[in-house]
């Protein structure tokens, strides 16, 4: 079928793509355009075109070793490596359990009831485990009541990580399980039922039907992570940051605003932000190339 015979057929549809299309290239492509004043030492008040031009001078902070920049890419790593070993898996395992342990009923109102936090924004969510787990919170209230010493959660540096962990886990668990149980719910039951003539028992089953029917799914959204694997929470962090310093919850994306909006370095904070941009974009393109290699579609064909 020719180019115009596909046209003439589908223009309804390729109008009222046209409003979306519109939207897109007006608020997510038109504005990488301002990253050009990576290259300036941009001054808002003079604009792009007459800022100074000062080439390659604003990403000395990435190649001459600062400390806060350093500090700020530490920190991303290893949040980074946190939320893809422990945040990641975890609707996983939540939909698994869903689906090989409760009754069709009882599955739709757990799962009602846990992705409800996704709703909610950062400012809620850091205020609830404020109220529960800060120094005036309801634990804490509950062990002096009954004569034991309060812990220290909120601001204490130590834990700072795993409480960024568990505040994501409680917010975007539920929602993330959405999608893997409606996966589940297109495996062939007819894999089950012979697994288990076989005389394969949950585990078993769970080895060998459930996590390859999830595979597809589950390397998409890796590679997916991947790309978003050096943003991990600017408003969630940046909430609790006065509460913990700059040391212990700078990431990348704190230090771009950090040092761009708050700091006035505008050519920096550009220059960190679009080899940030760059680089997930690589792990994109290396992780699908990857996946192409074991024979799996990724993020778009080989």
């Amino acid at each position: 079928m020719s180019f115009l015979t596909r046209l003439r057929r589908d223009y309804p549809v390729l109008l009222l793509a046209i409003p979306g299309l519109l939207v897109i290239l007006a608020f997510q492509y038109y504005p990488l355009l301002g990253n050009v004043i990576a290259f300036q030492d941009y001054q808002p008040y003079l604009g792009i075109r007459q800022s100074l031009w000062v080439g390659l001078d604003n990403f000395k902070v990435i190649v001459s070793g600062d400390p806060a920049f350093l500090n700020a890419v530490k920190n991303t790593l290893i949040l980074t490596l946190i939320q893809t070993v422990i945040v990641f898996p975890a609707p996983i395992v939540v939909a698994i359990v869903l689906h090989s342990l409760l009754s069709g009923r009882l599955r739709q109102l757990v799962q009602s009831i846990i992705y409800l936090p996704h709703f909610m924004s950062w400012v809620i969510v850091v205020a609830v485990f404020q109220q529960v787990l800060g120094g005036t919170g309801m634990i804490n209230n509950w062990l002096r009541s009954h004569g034991h010493d309060p812990l220290h959660i909120i601001g204490n540096v130590e834990v700072f990580r795993a409480l960024l962990t568990s505040q994501v886990l409680w917010k975007d668990t539920g929602w993330a399980t959405i999608l893997f149980l409606a996966v589940l719910s297109q495996i062939d039951r007819a894999l089950y039922e012979a697994s288990a003539v076989d005389g394969a028992g949950r585990w078993r089953q769970t080895w060998h039907v459930t996590l390859p029917g999830l595979k597809p799914i589950i390397i998409l959204l890796l590679i997916l992570k991947l790309g978003d694997s050096l943003t991990v929470g600017f408003e969630q962090i940046i909430l609790q940051q006065q509460a913990v310093g700059i040391d212990a919850s700078e990431v990348l994306d704190t230090y771009v605003y950090n040092n761009g909006i708050v700091g006035g370095n505008w050519g920096v904070a550009a220059a960190v932000g679009l080899v940030k941009s760059a680089f997930a974009l690589a792990l994109v393109l290396s992780a699908n190339k990857i996946a192409h290699r074991f024979g799996e579609e990724g993020v778009y064909r080989g």
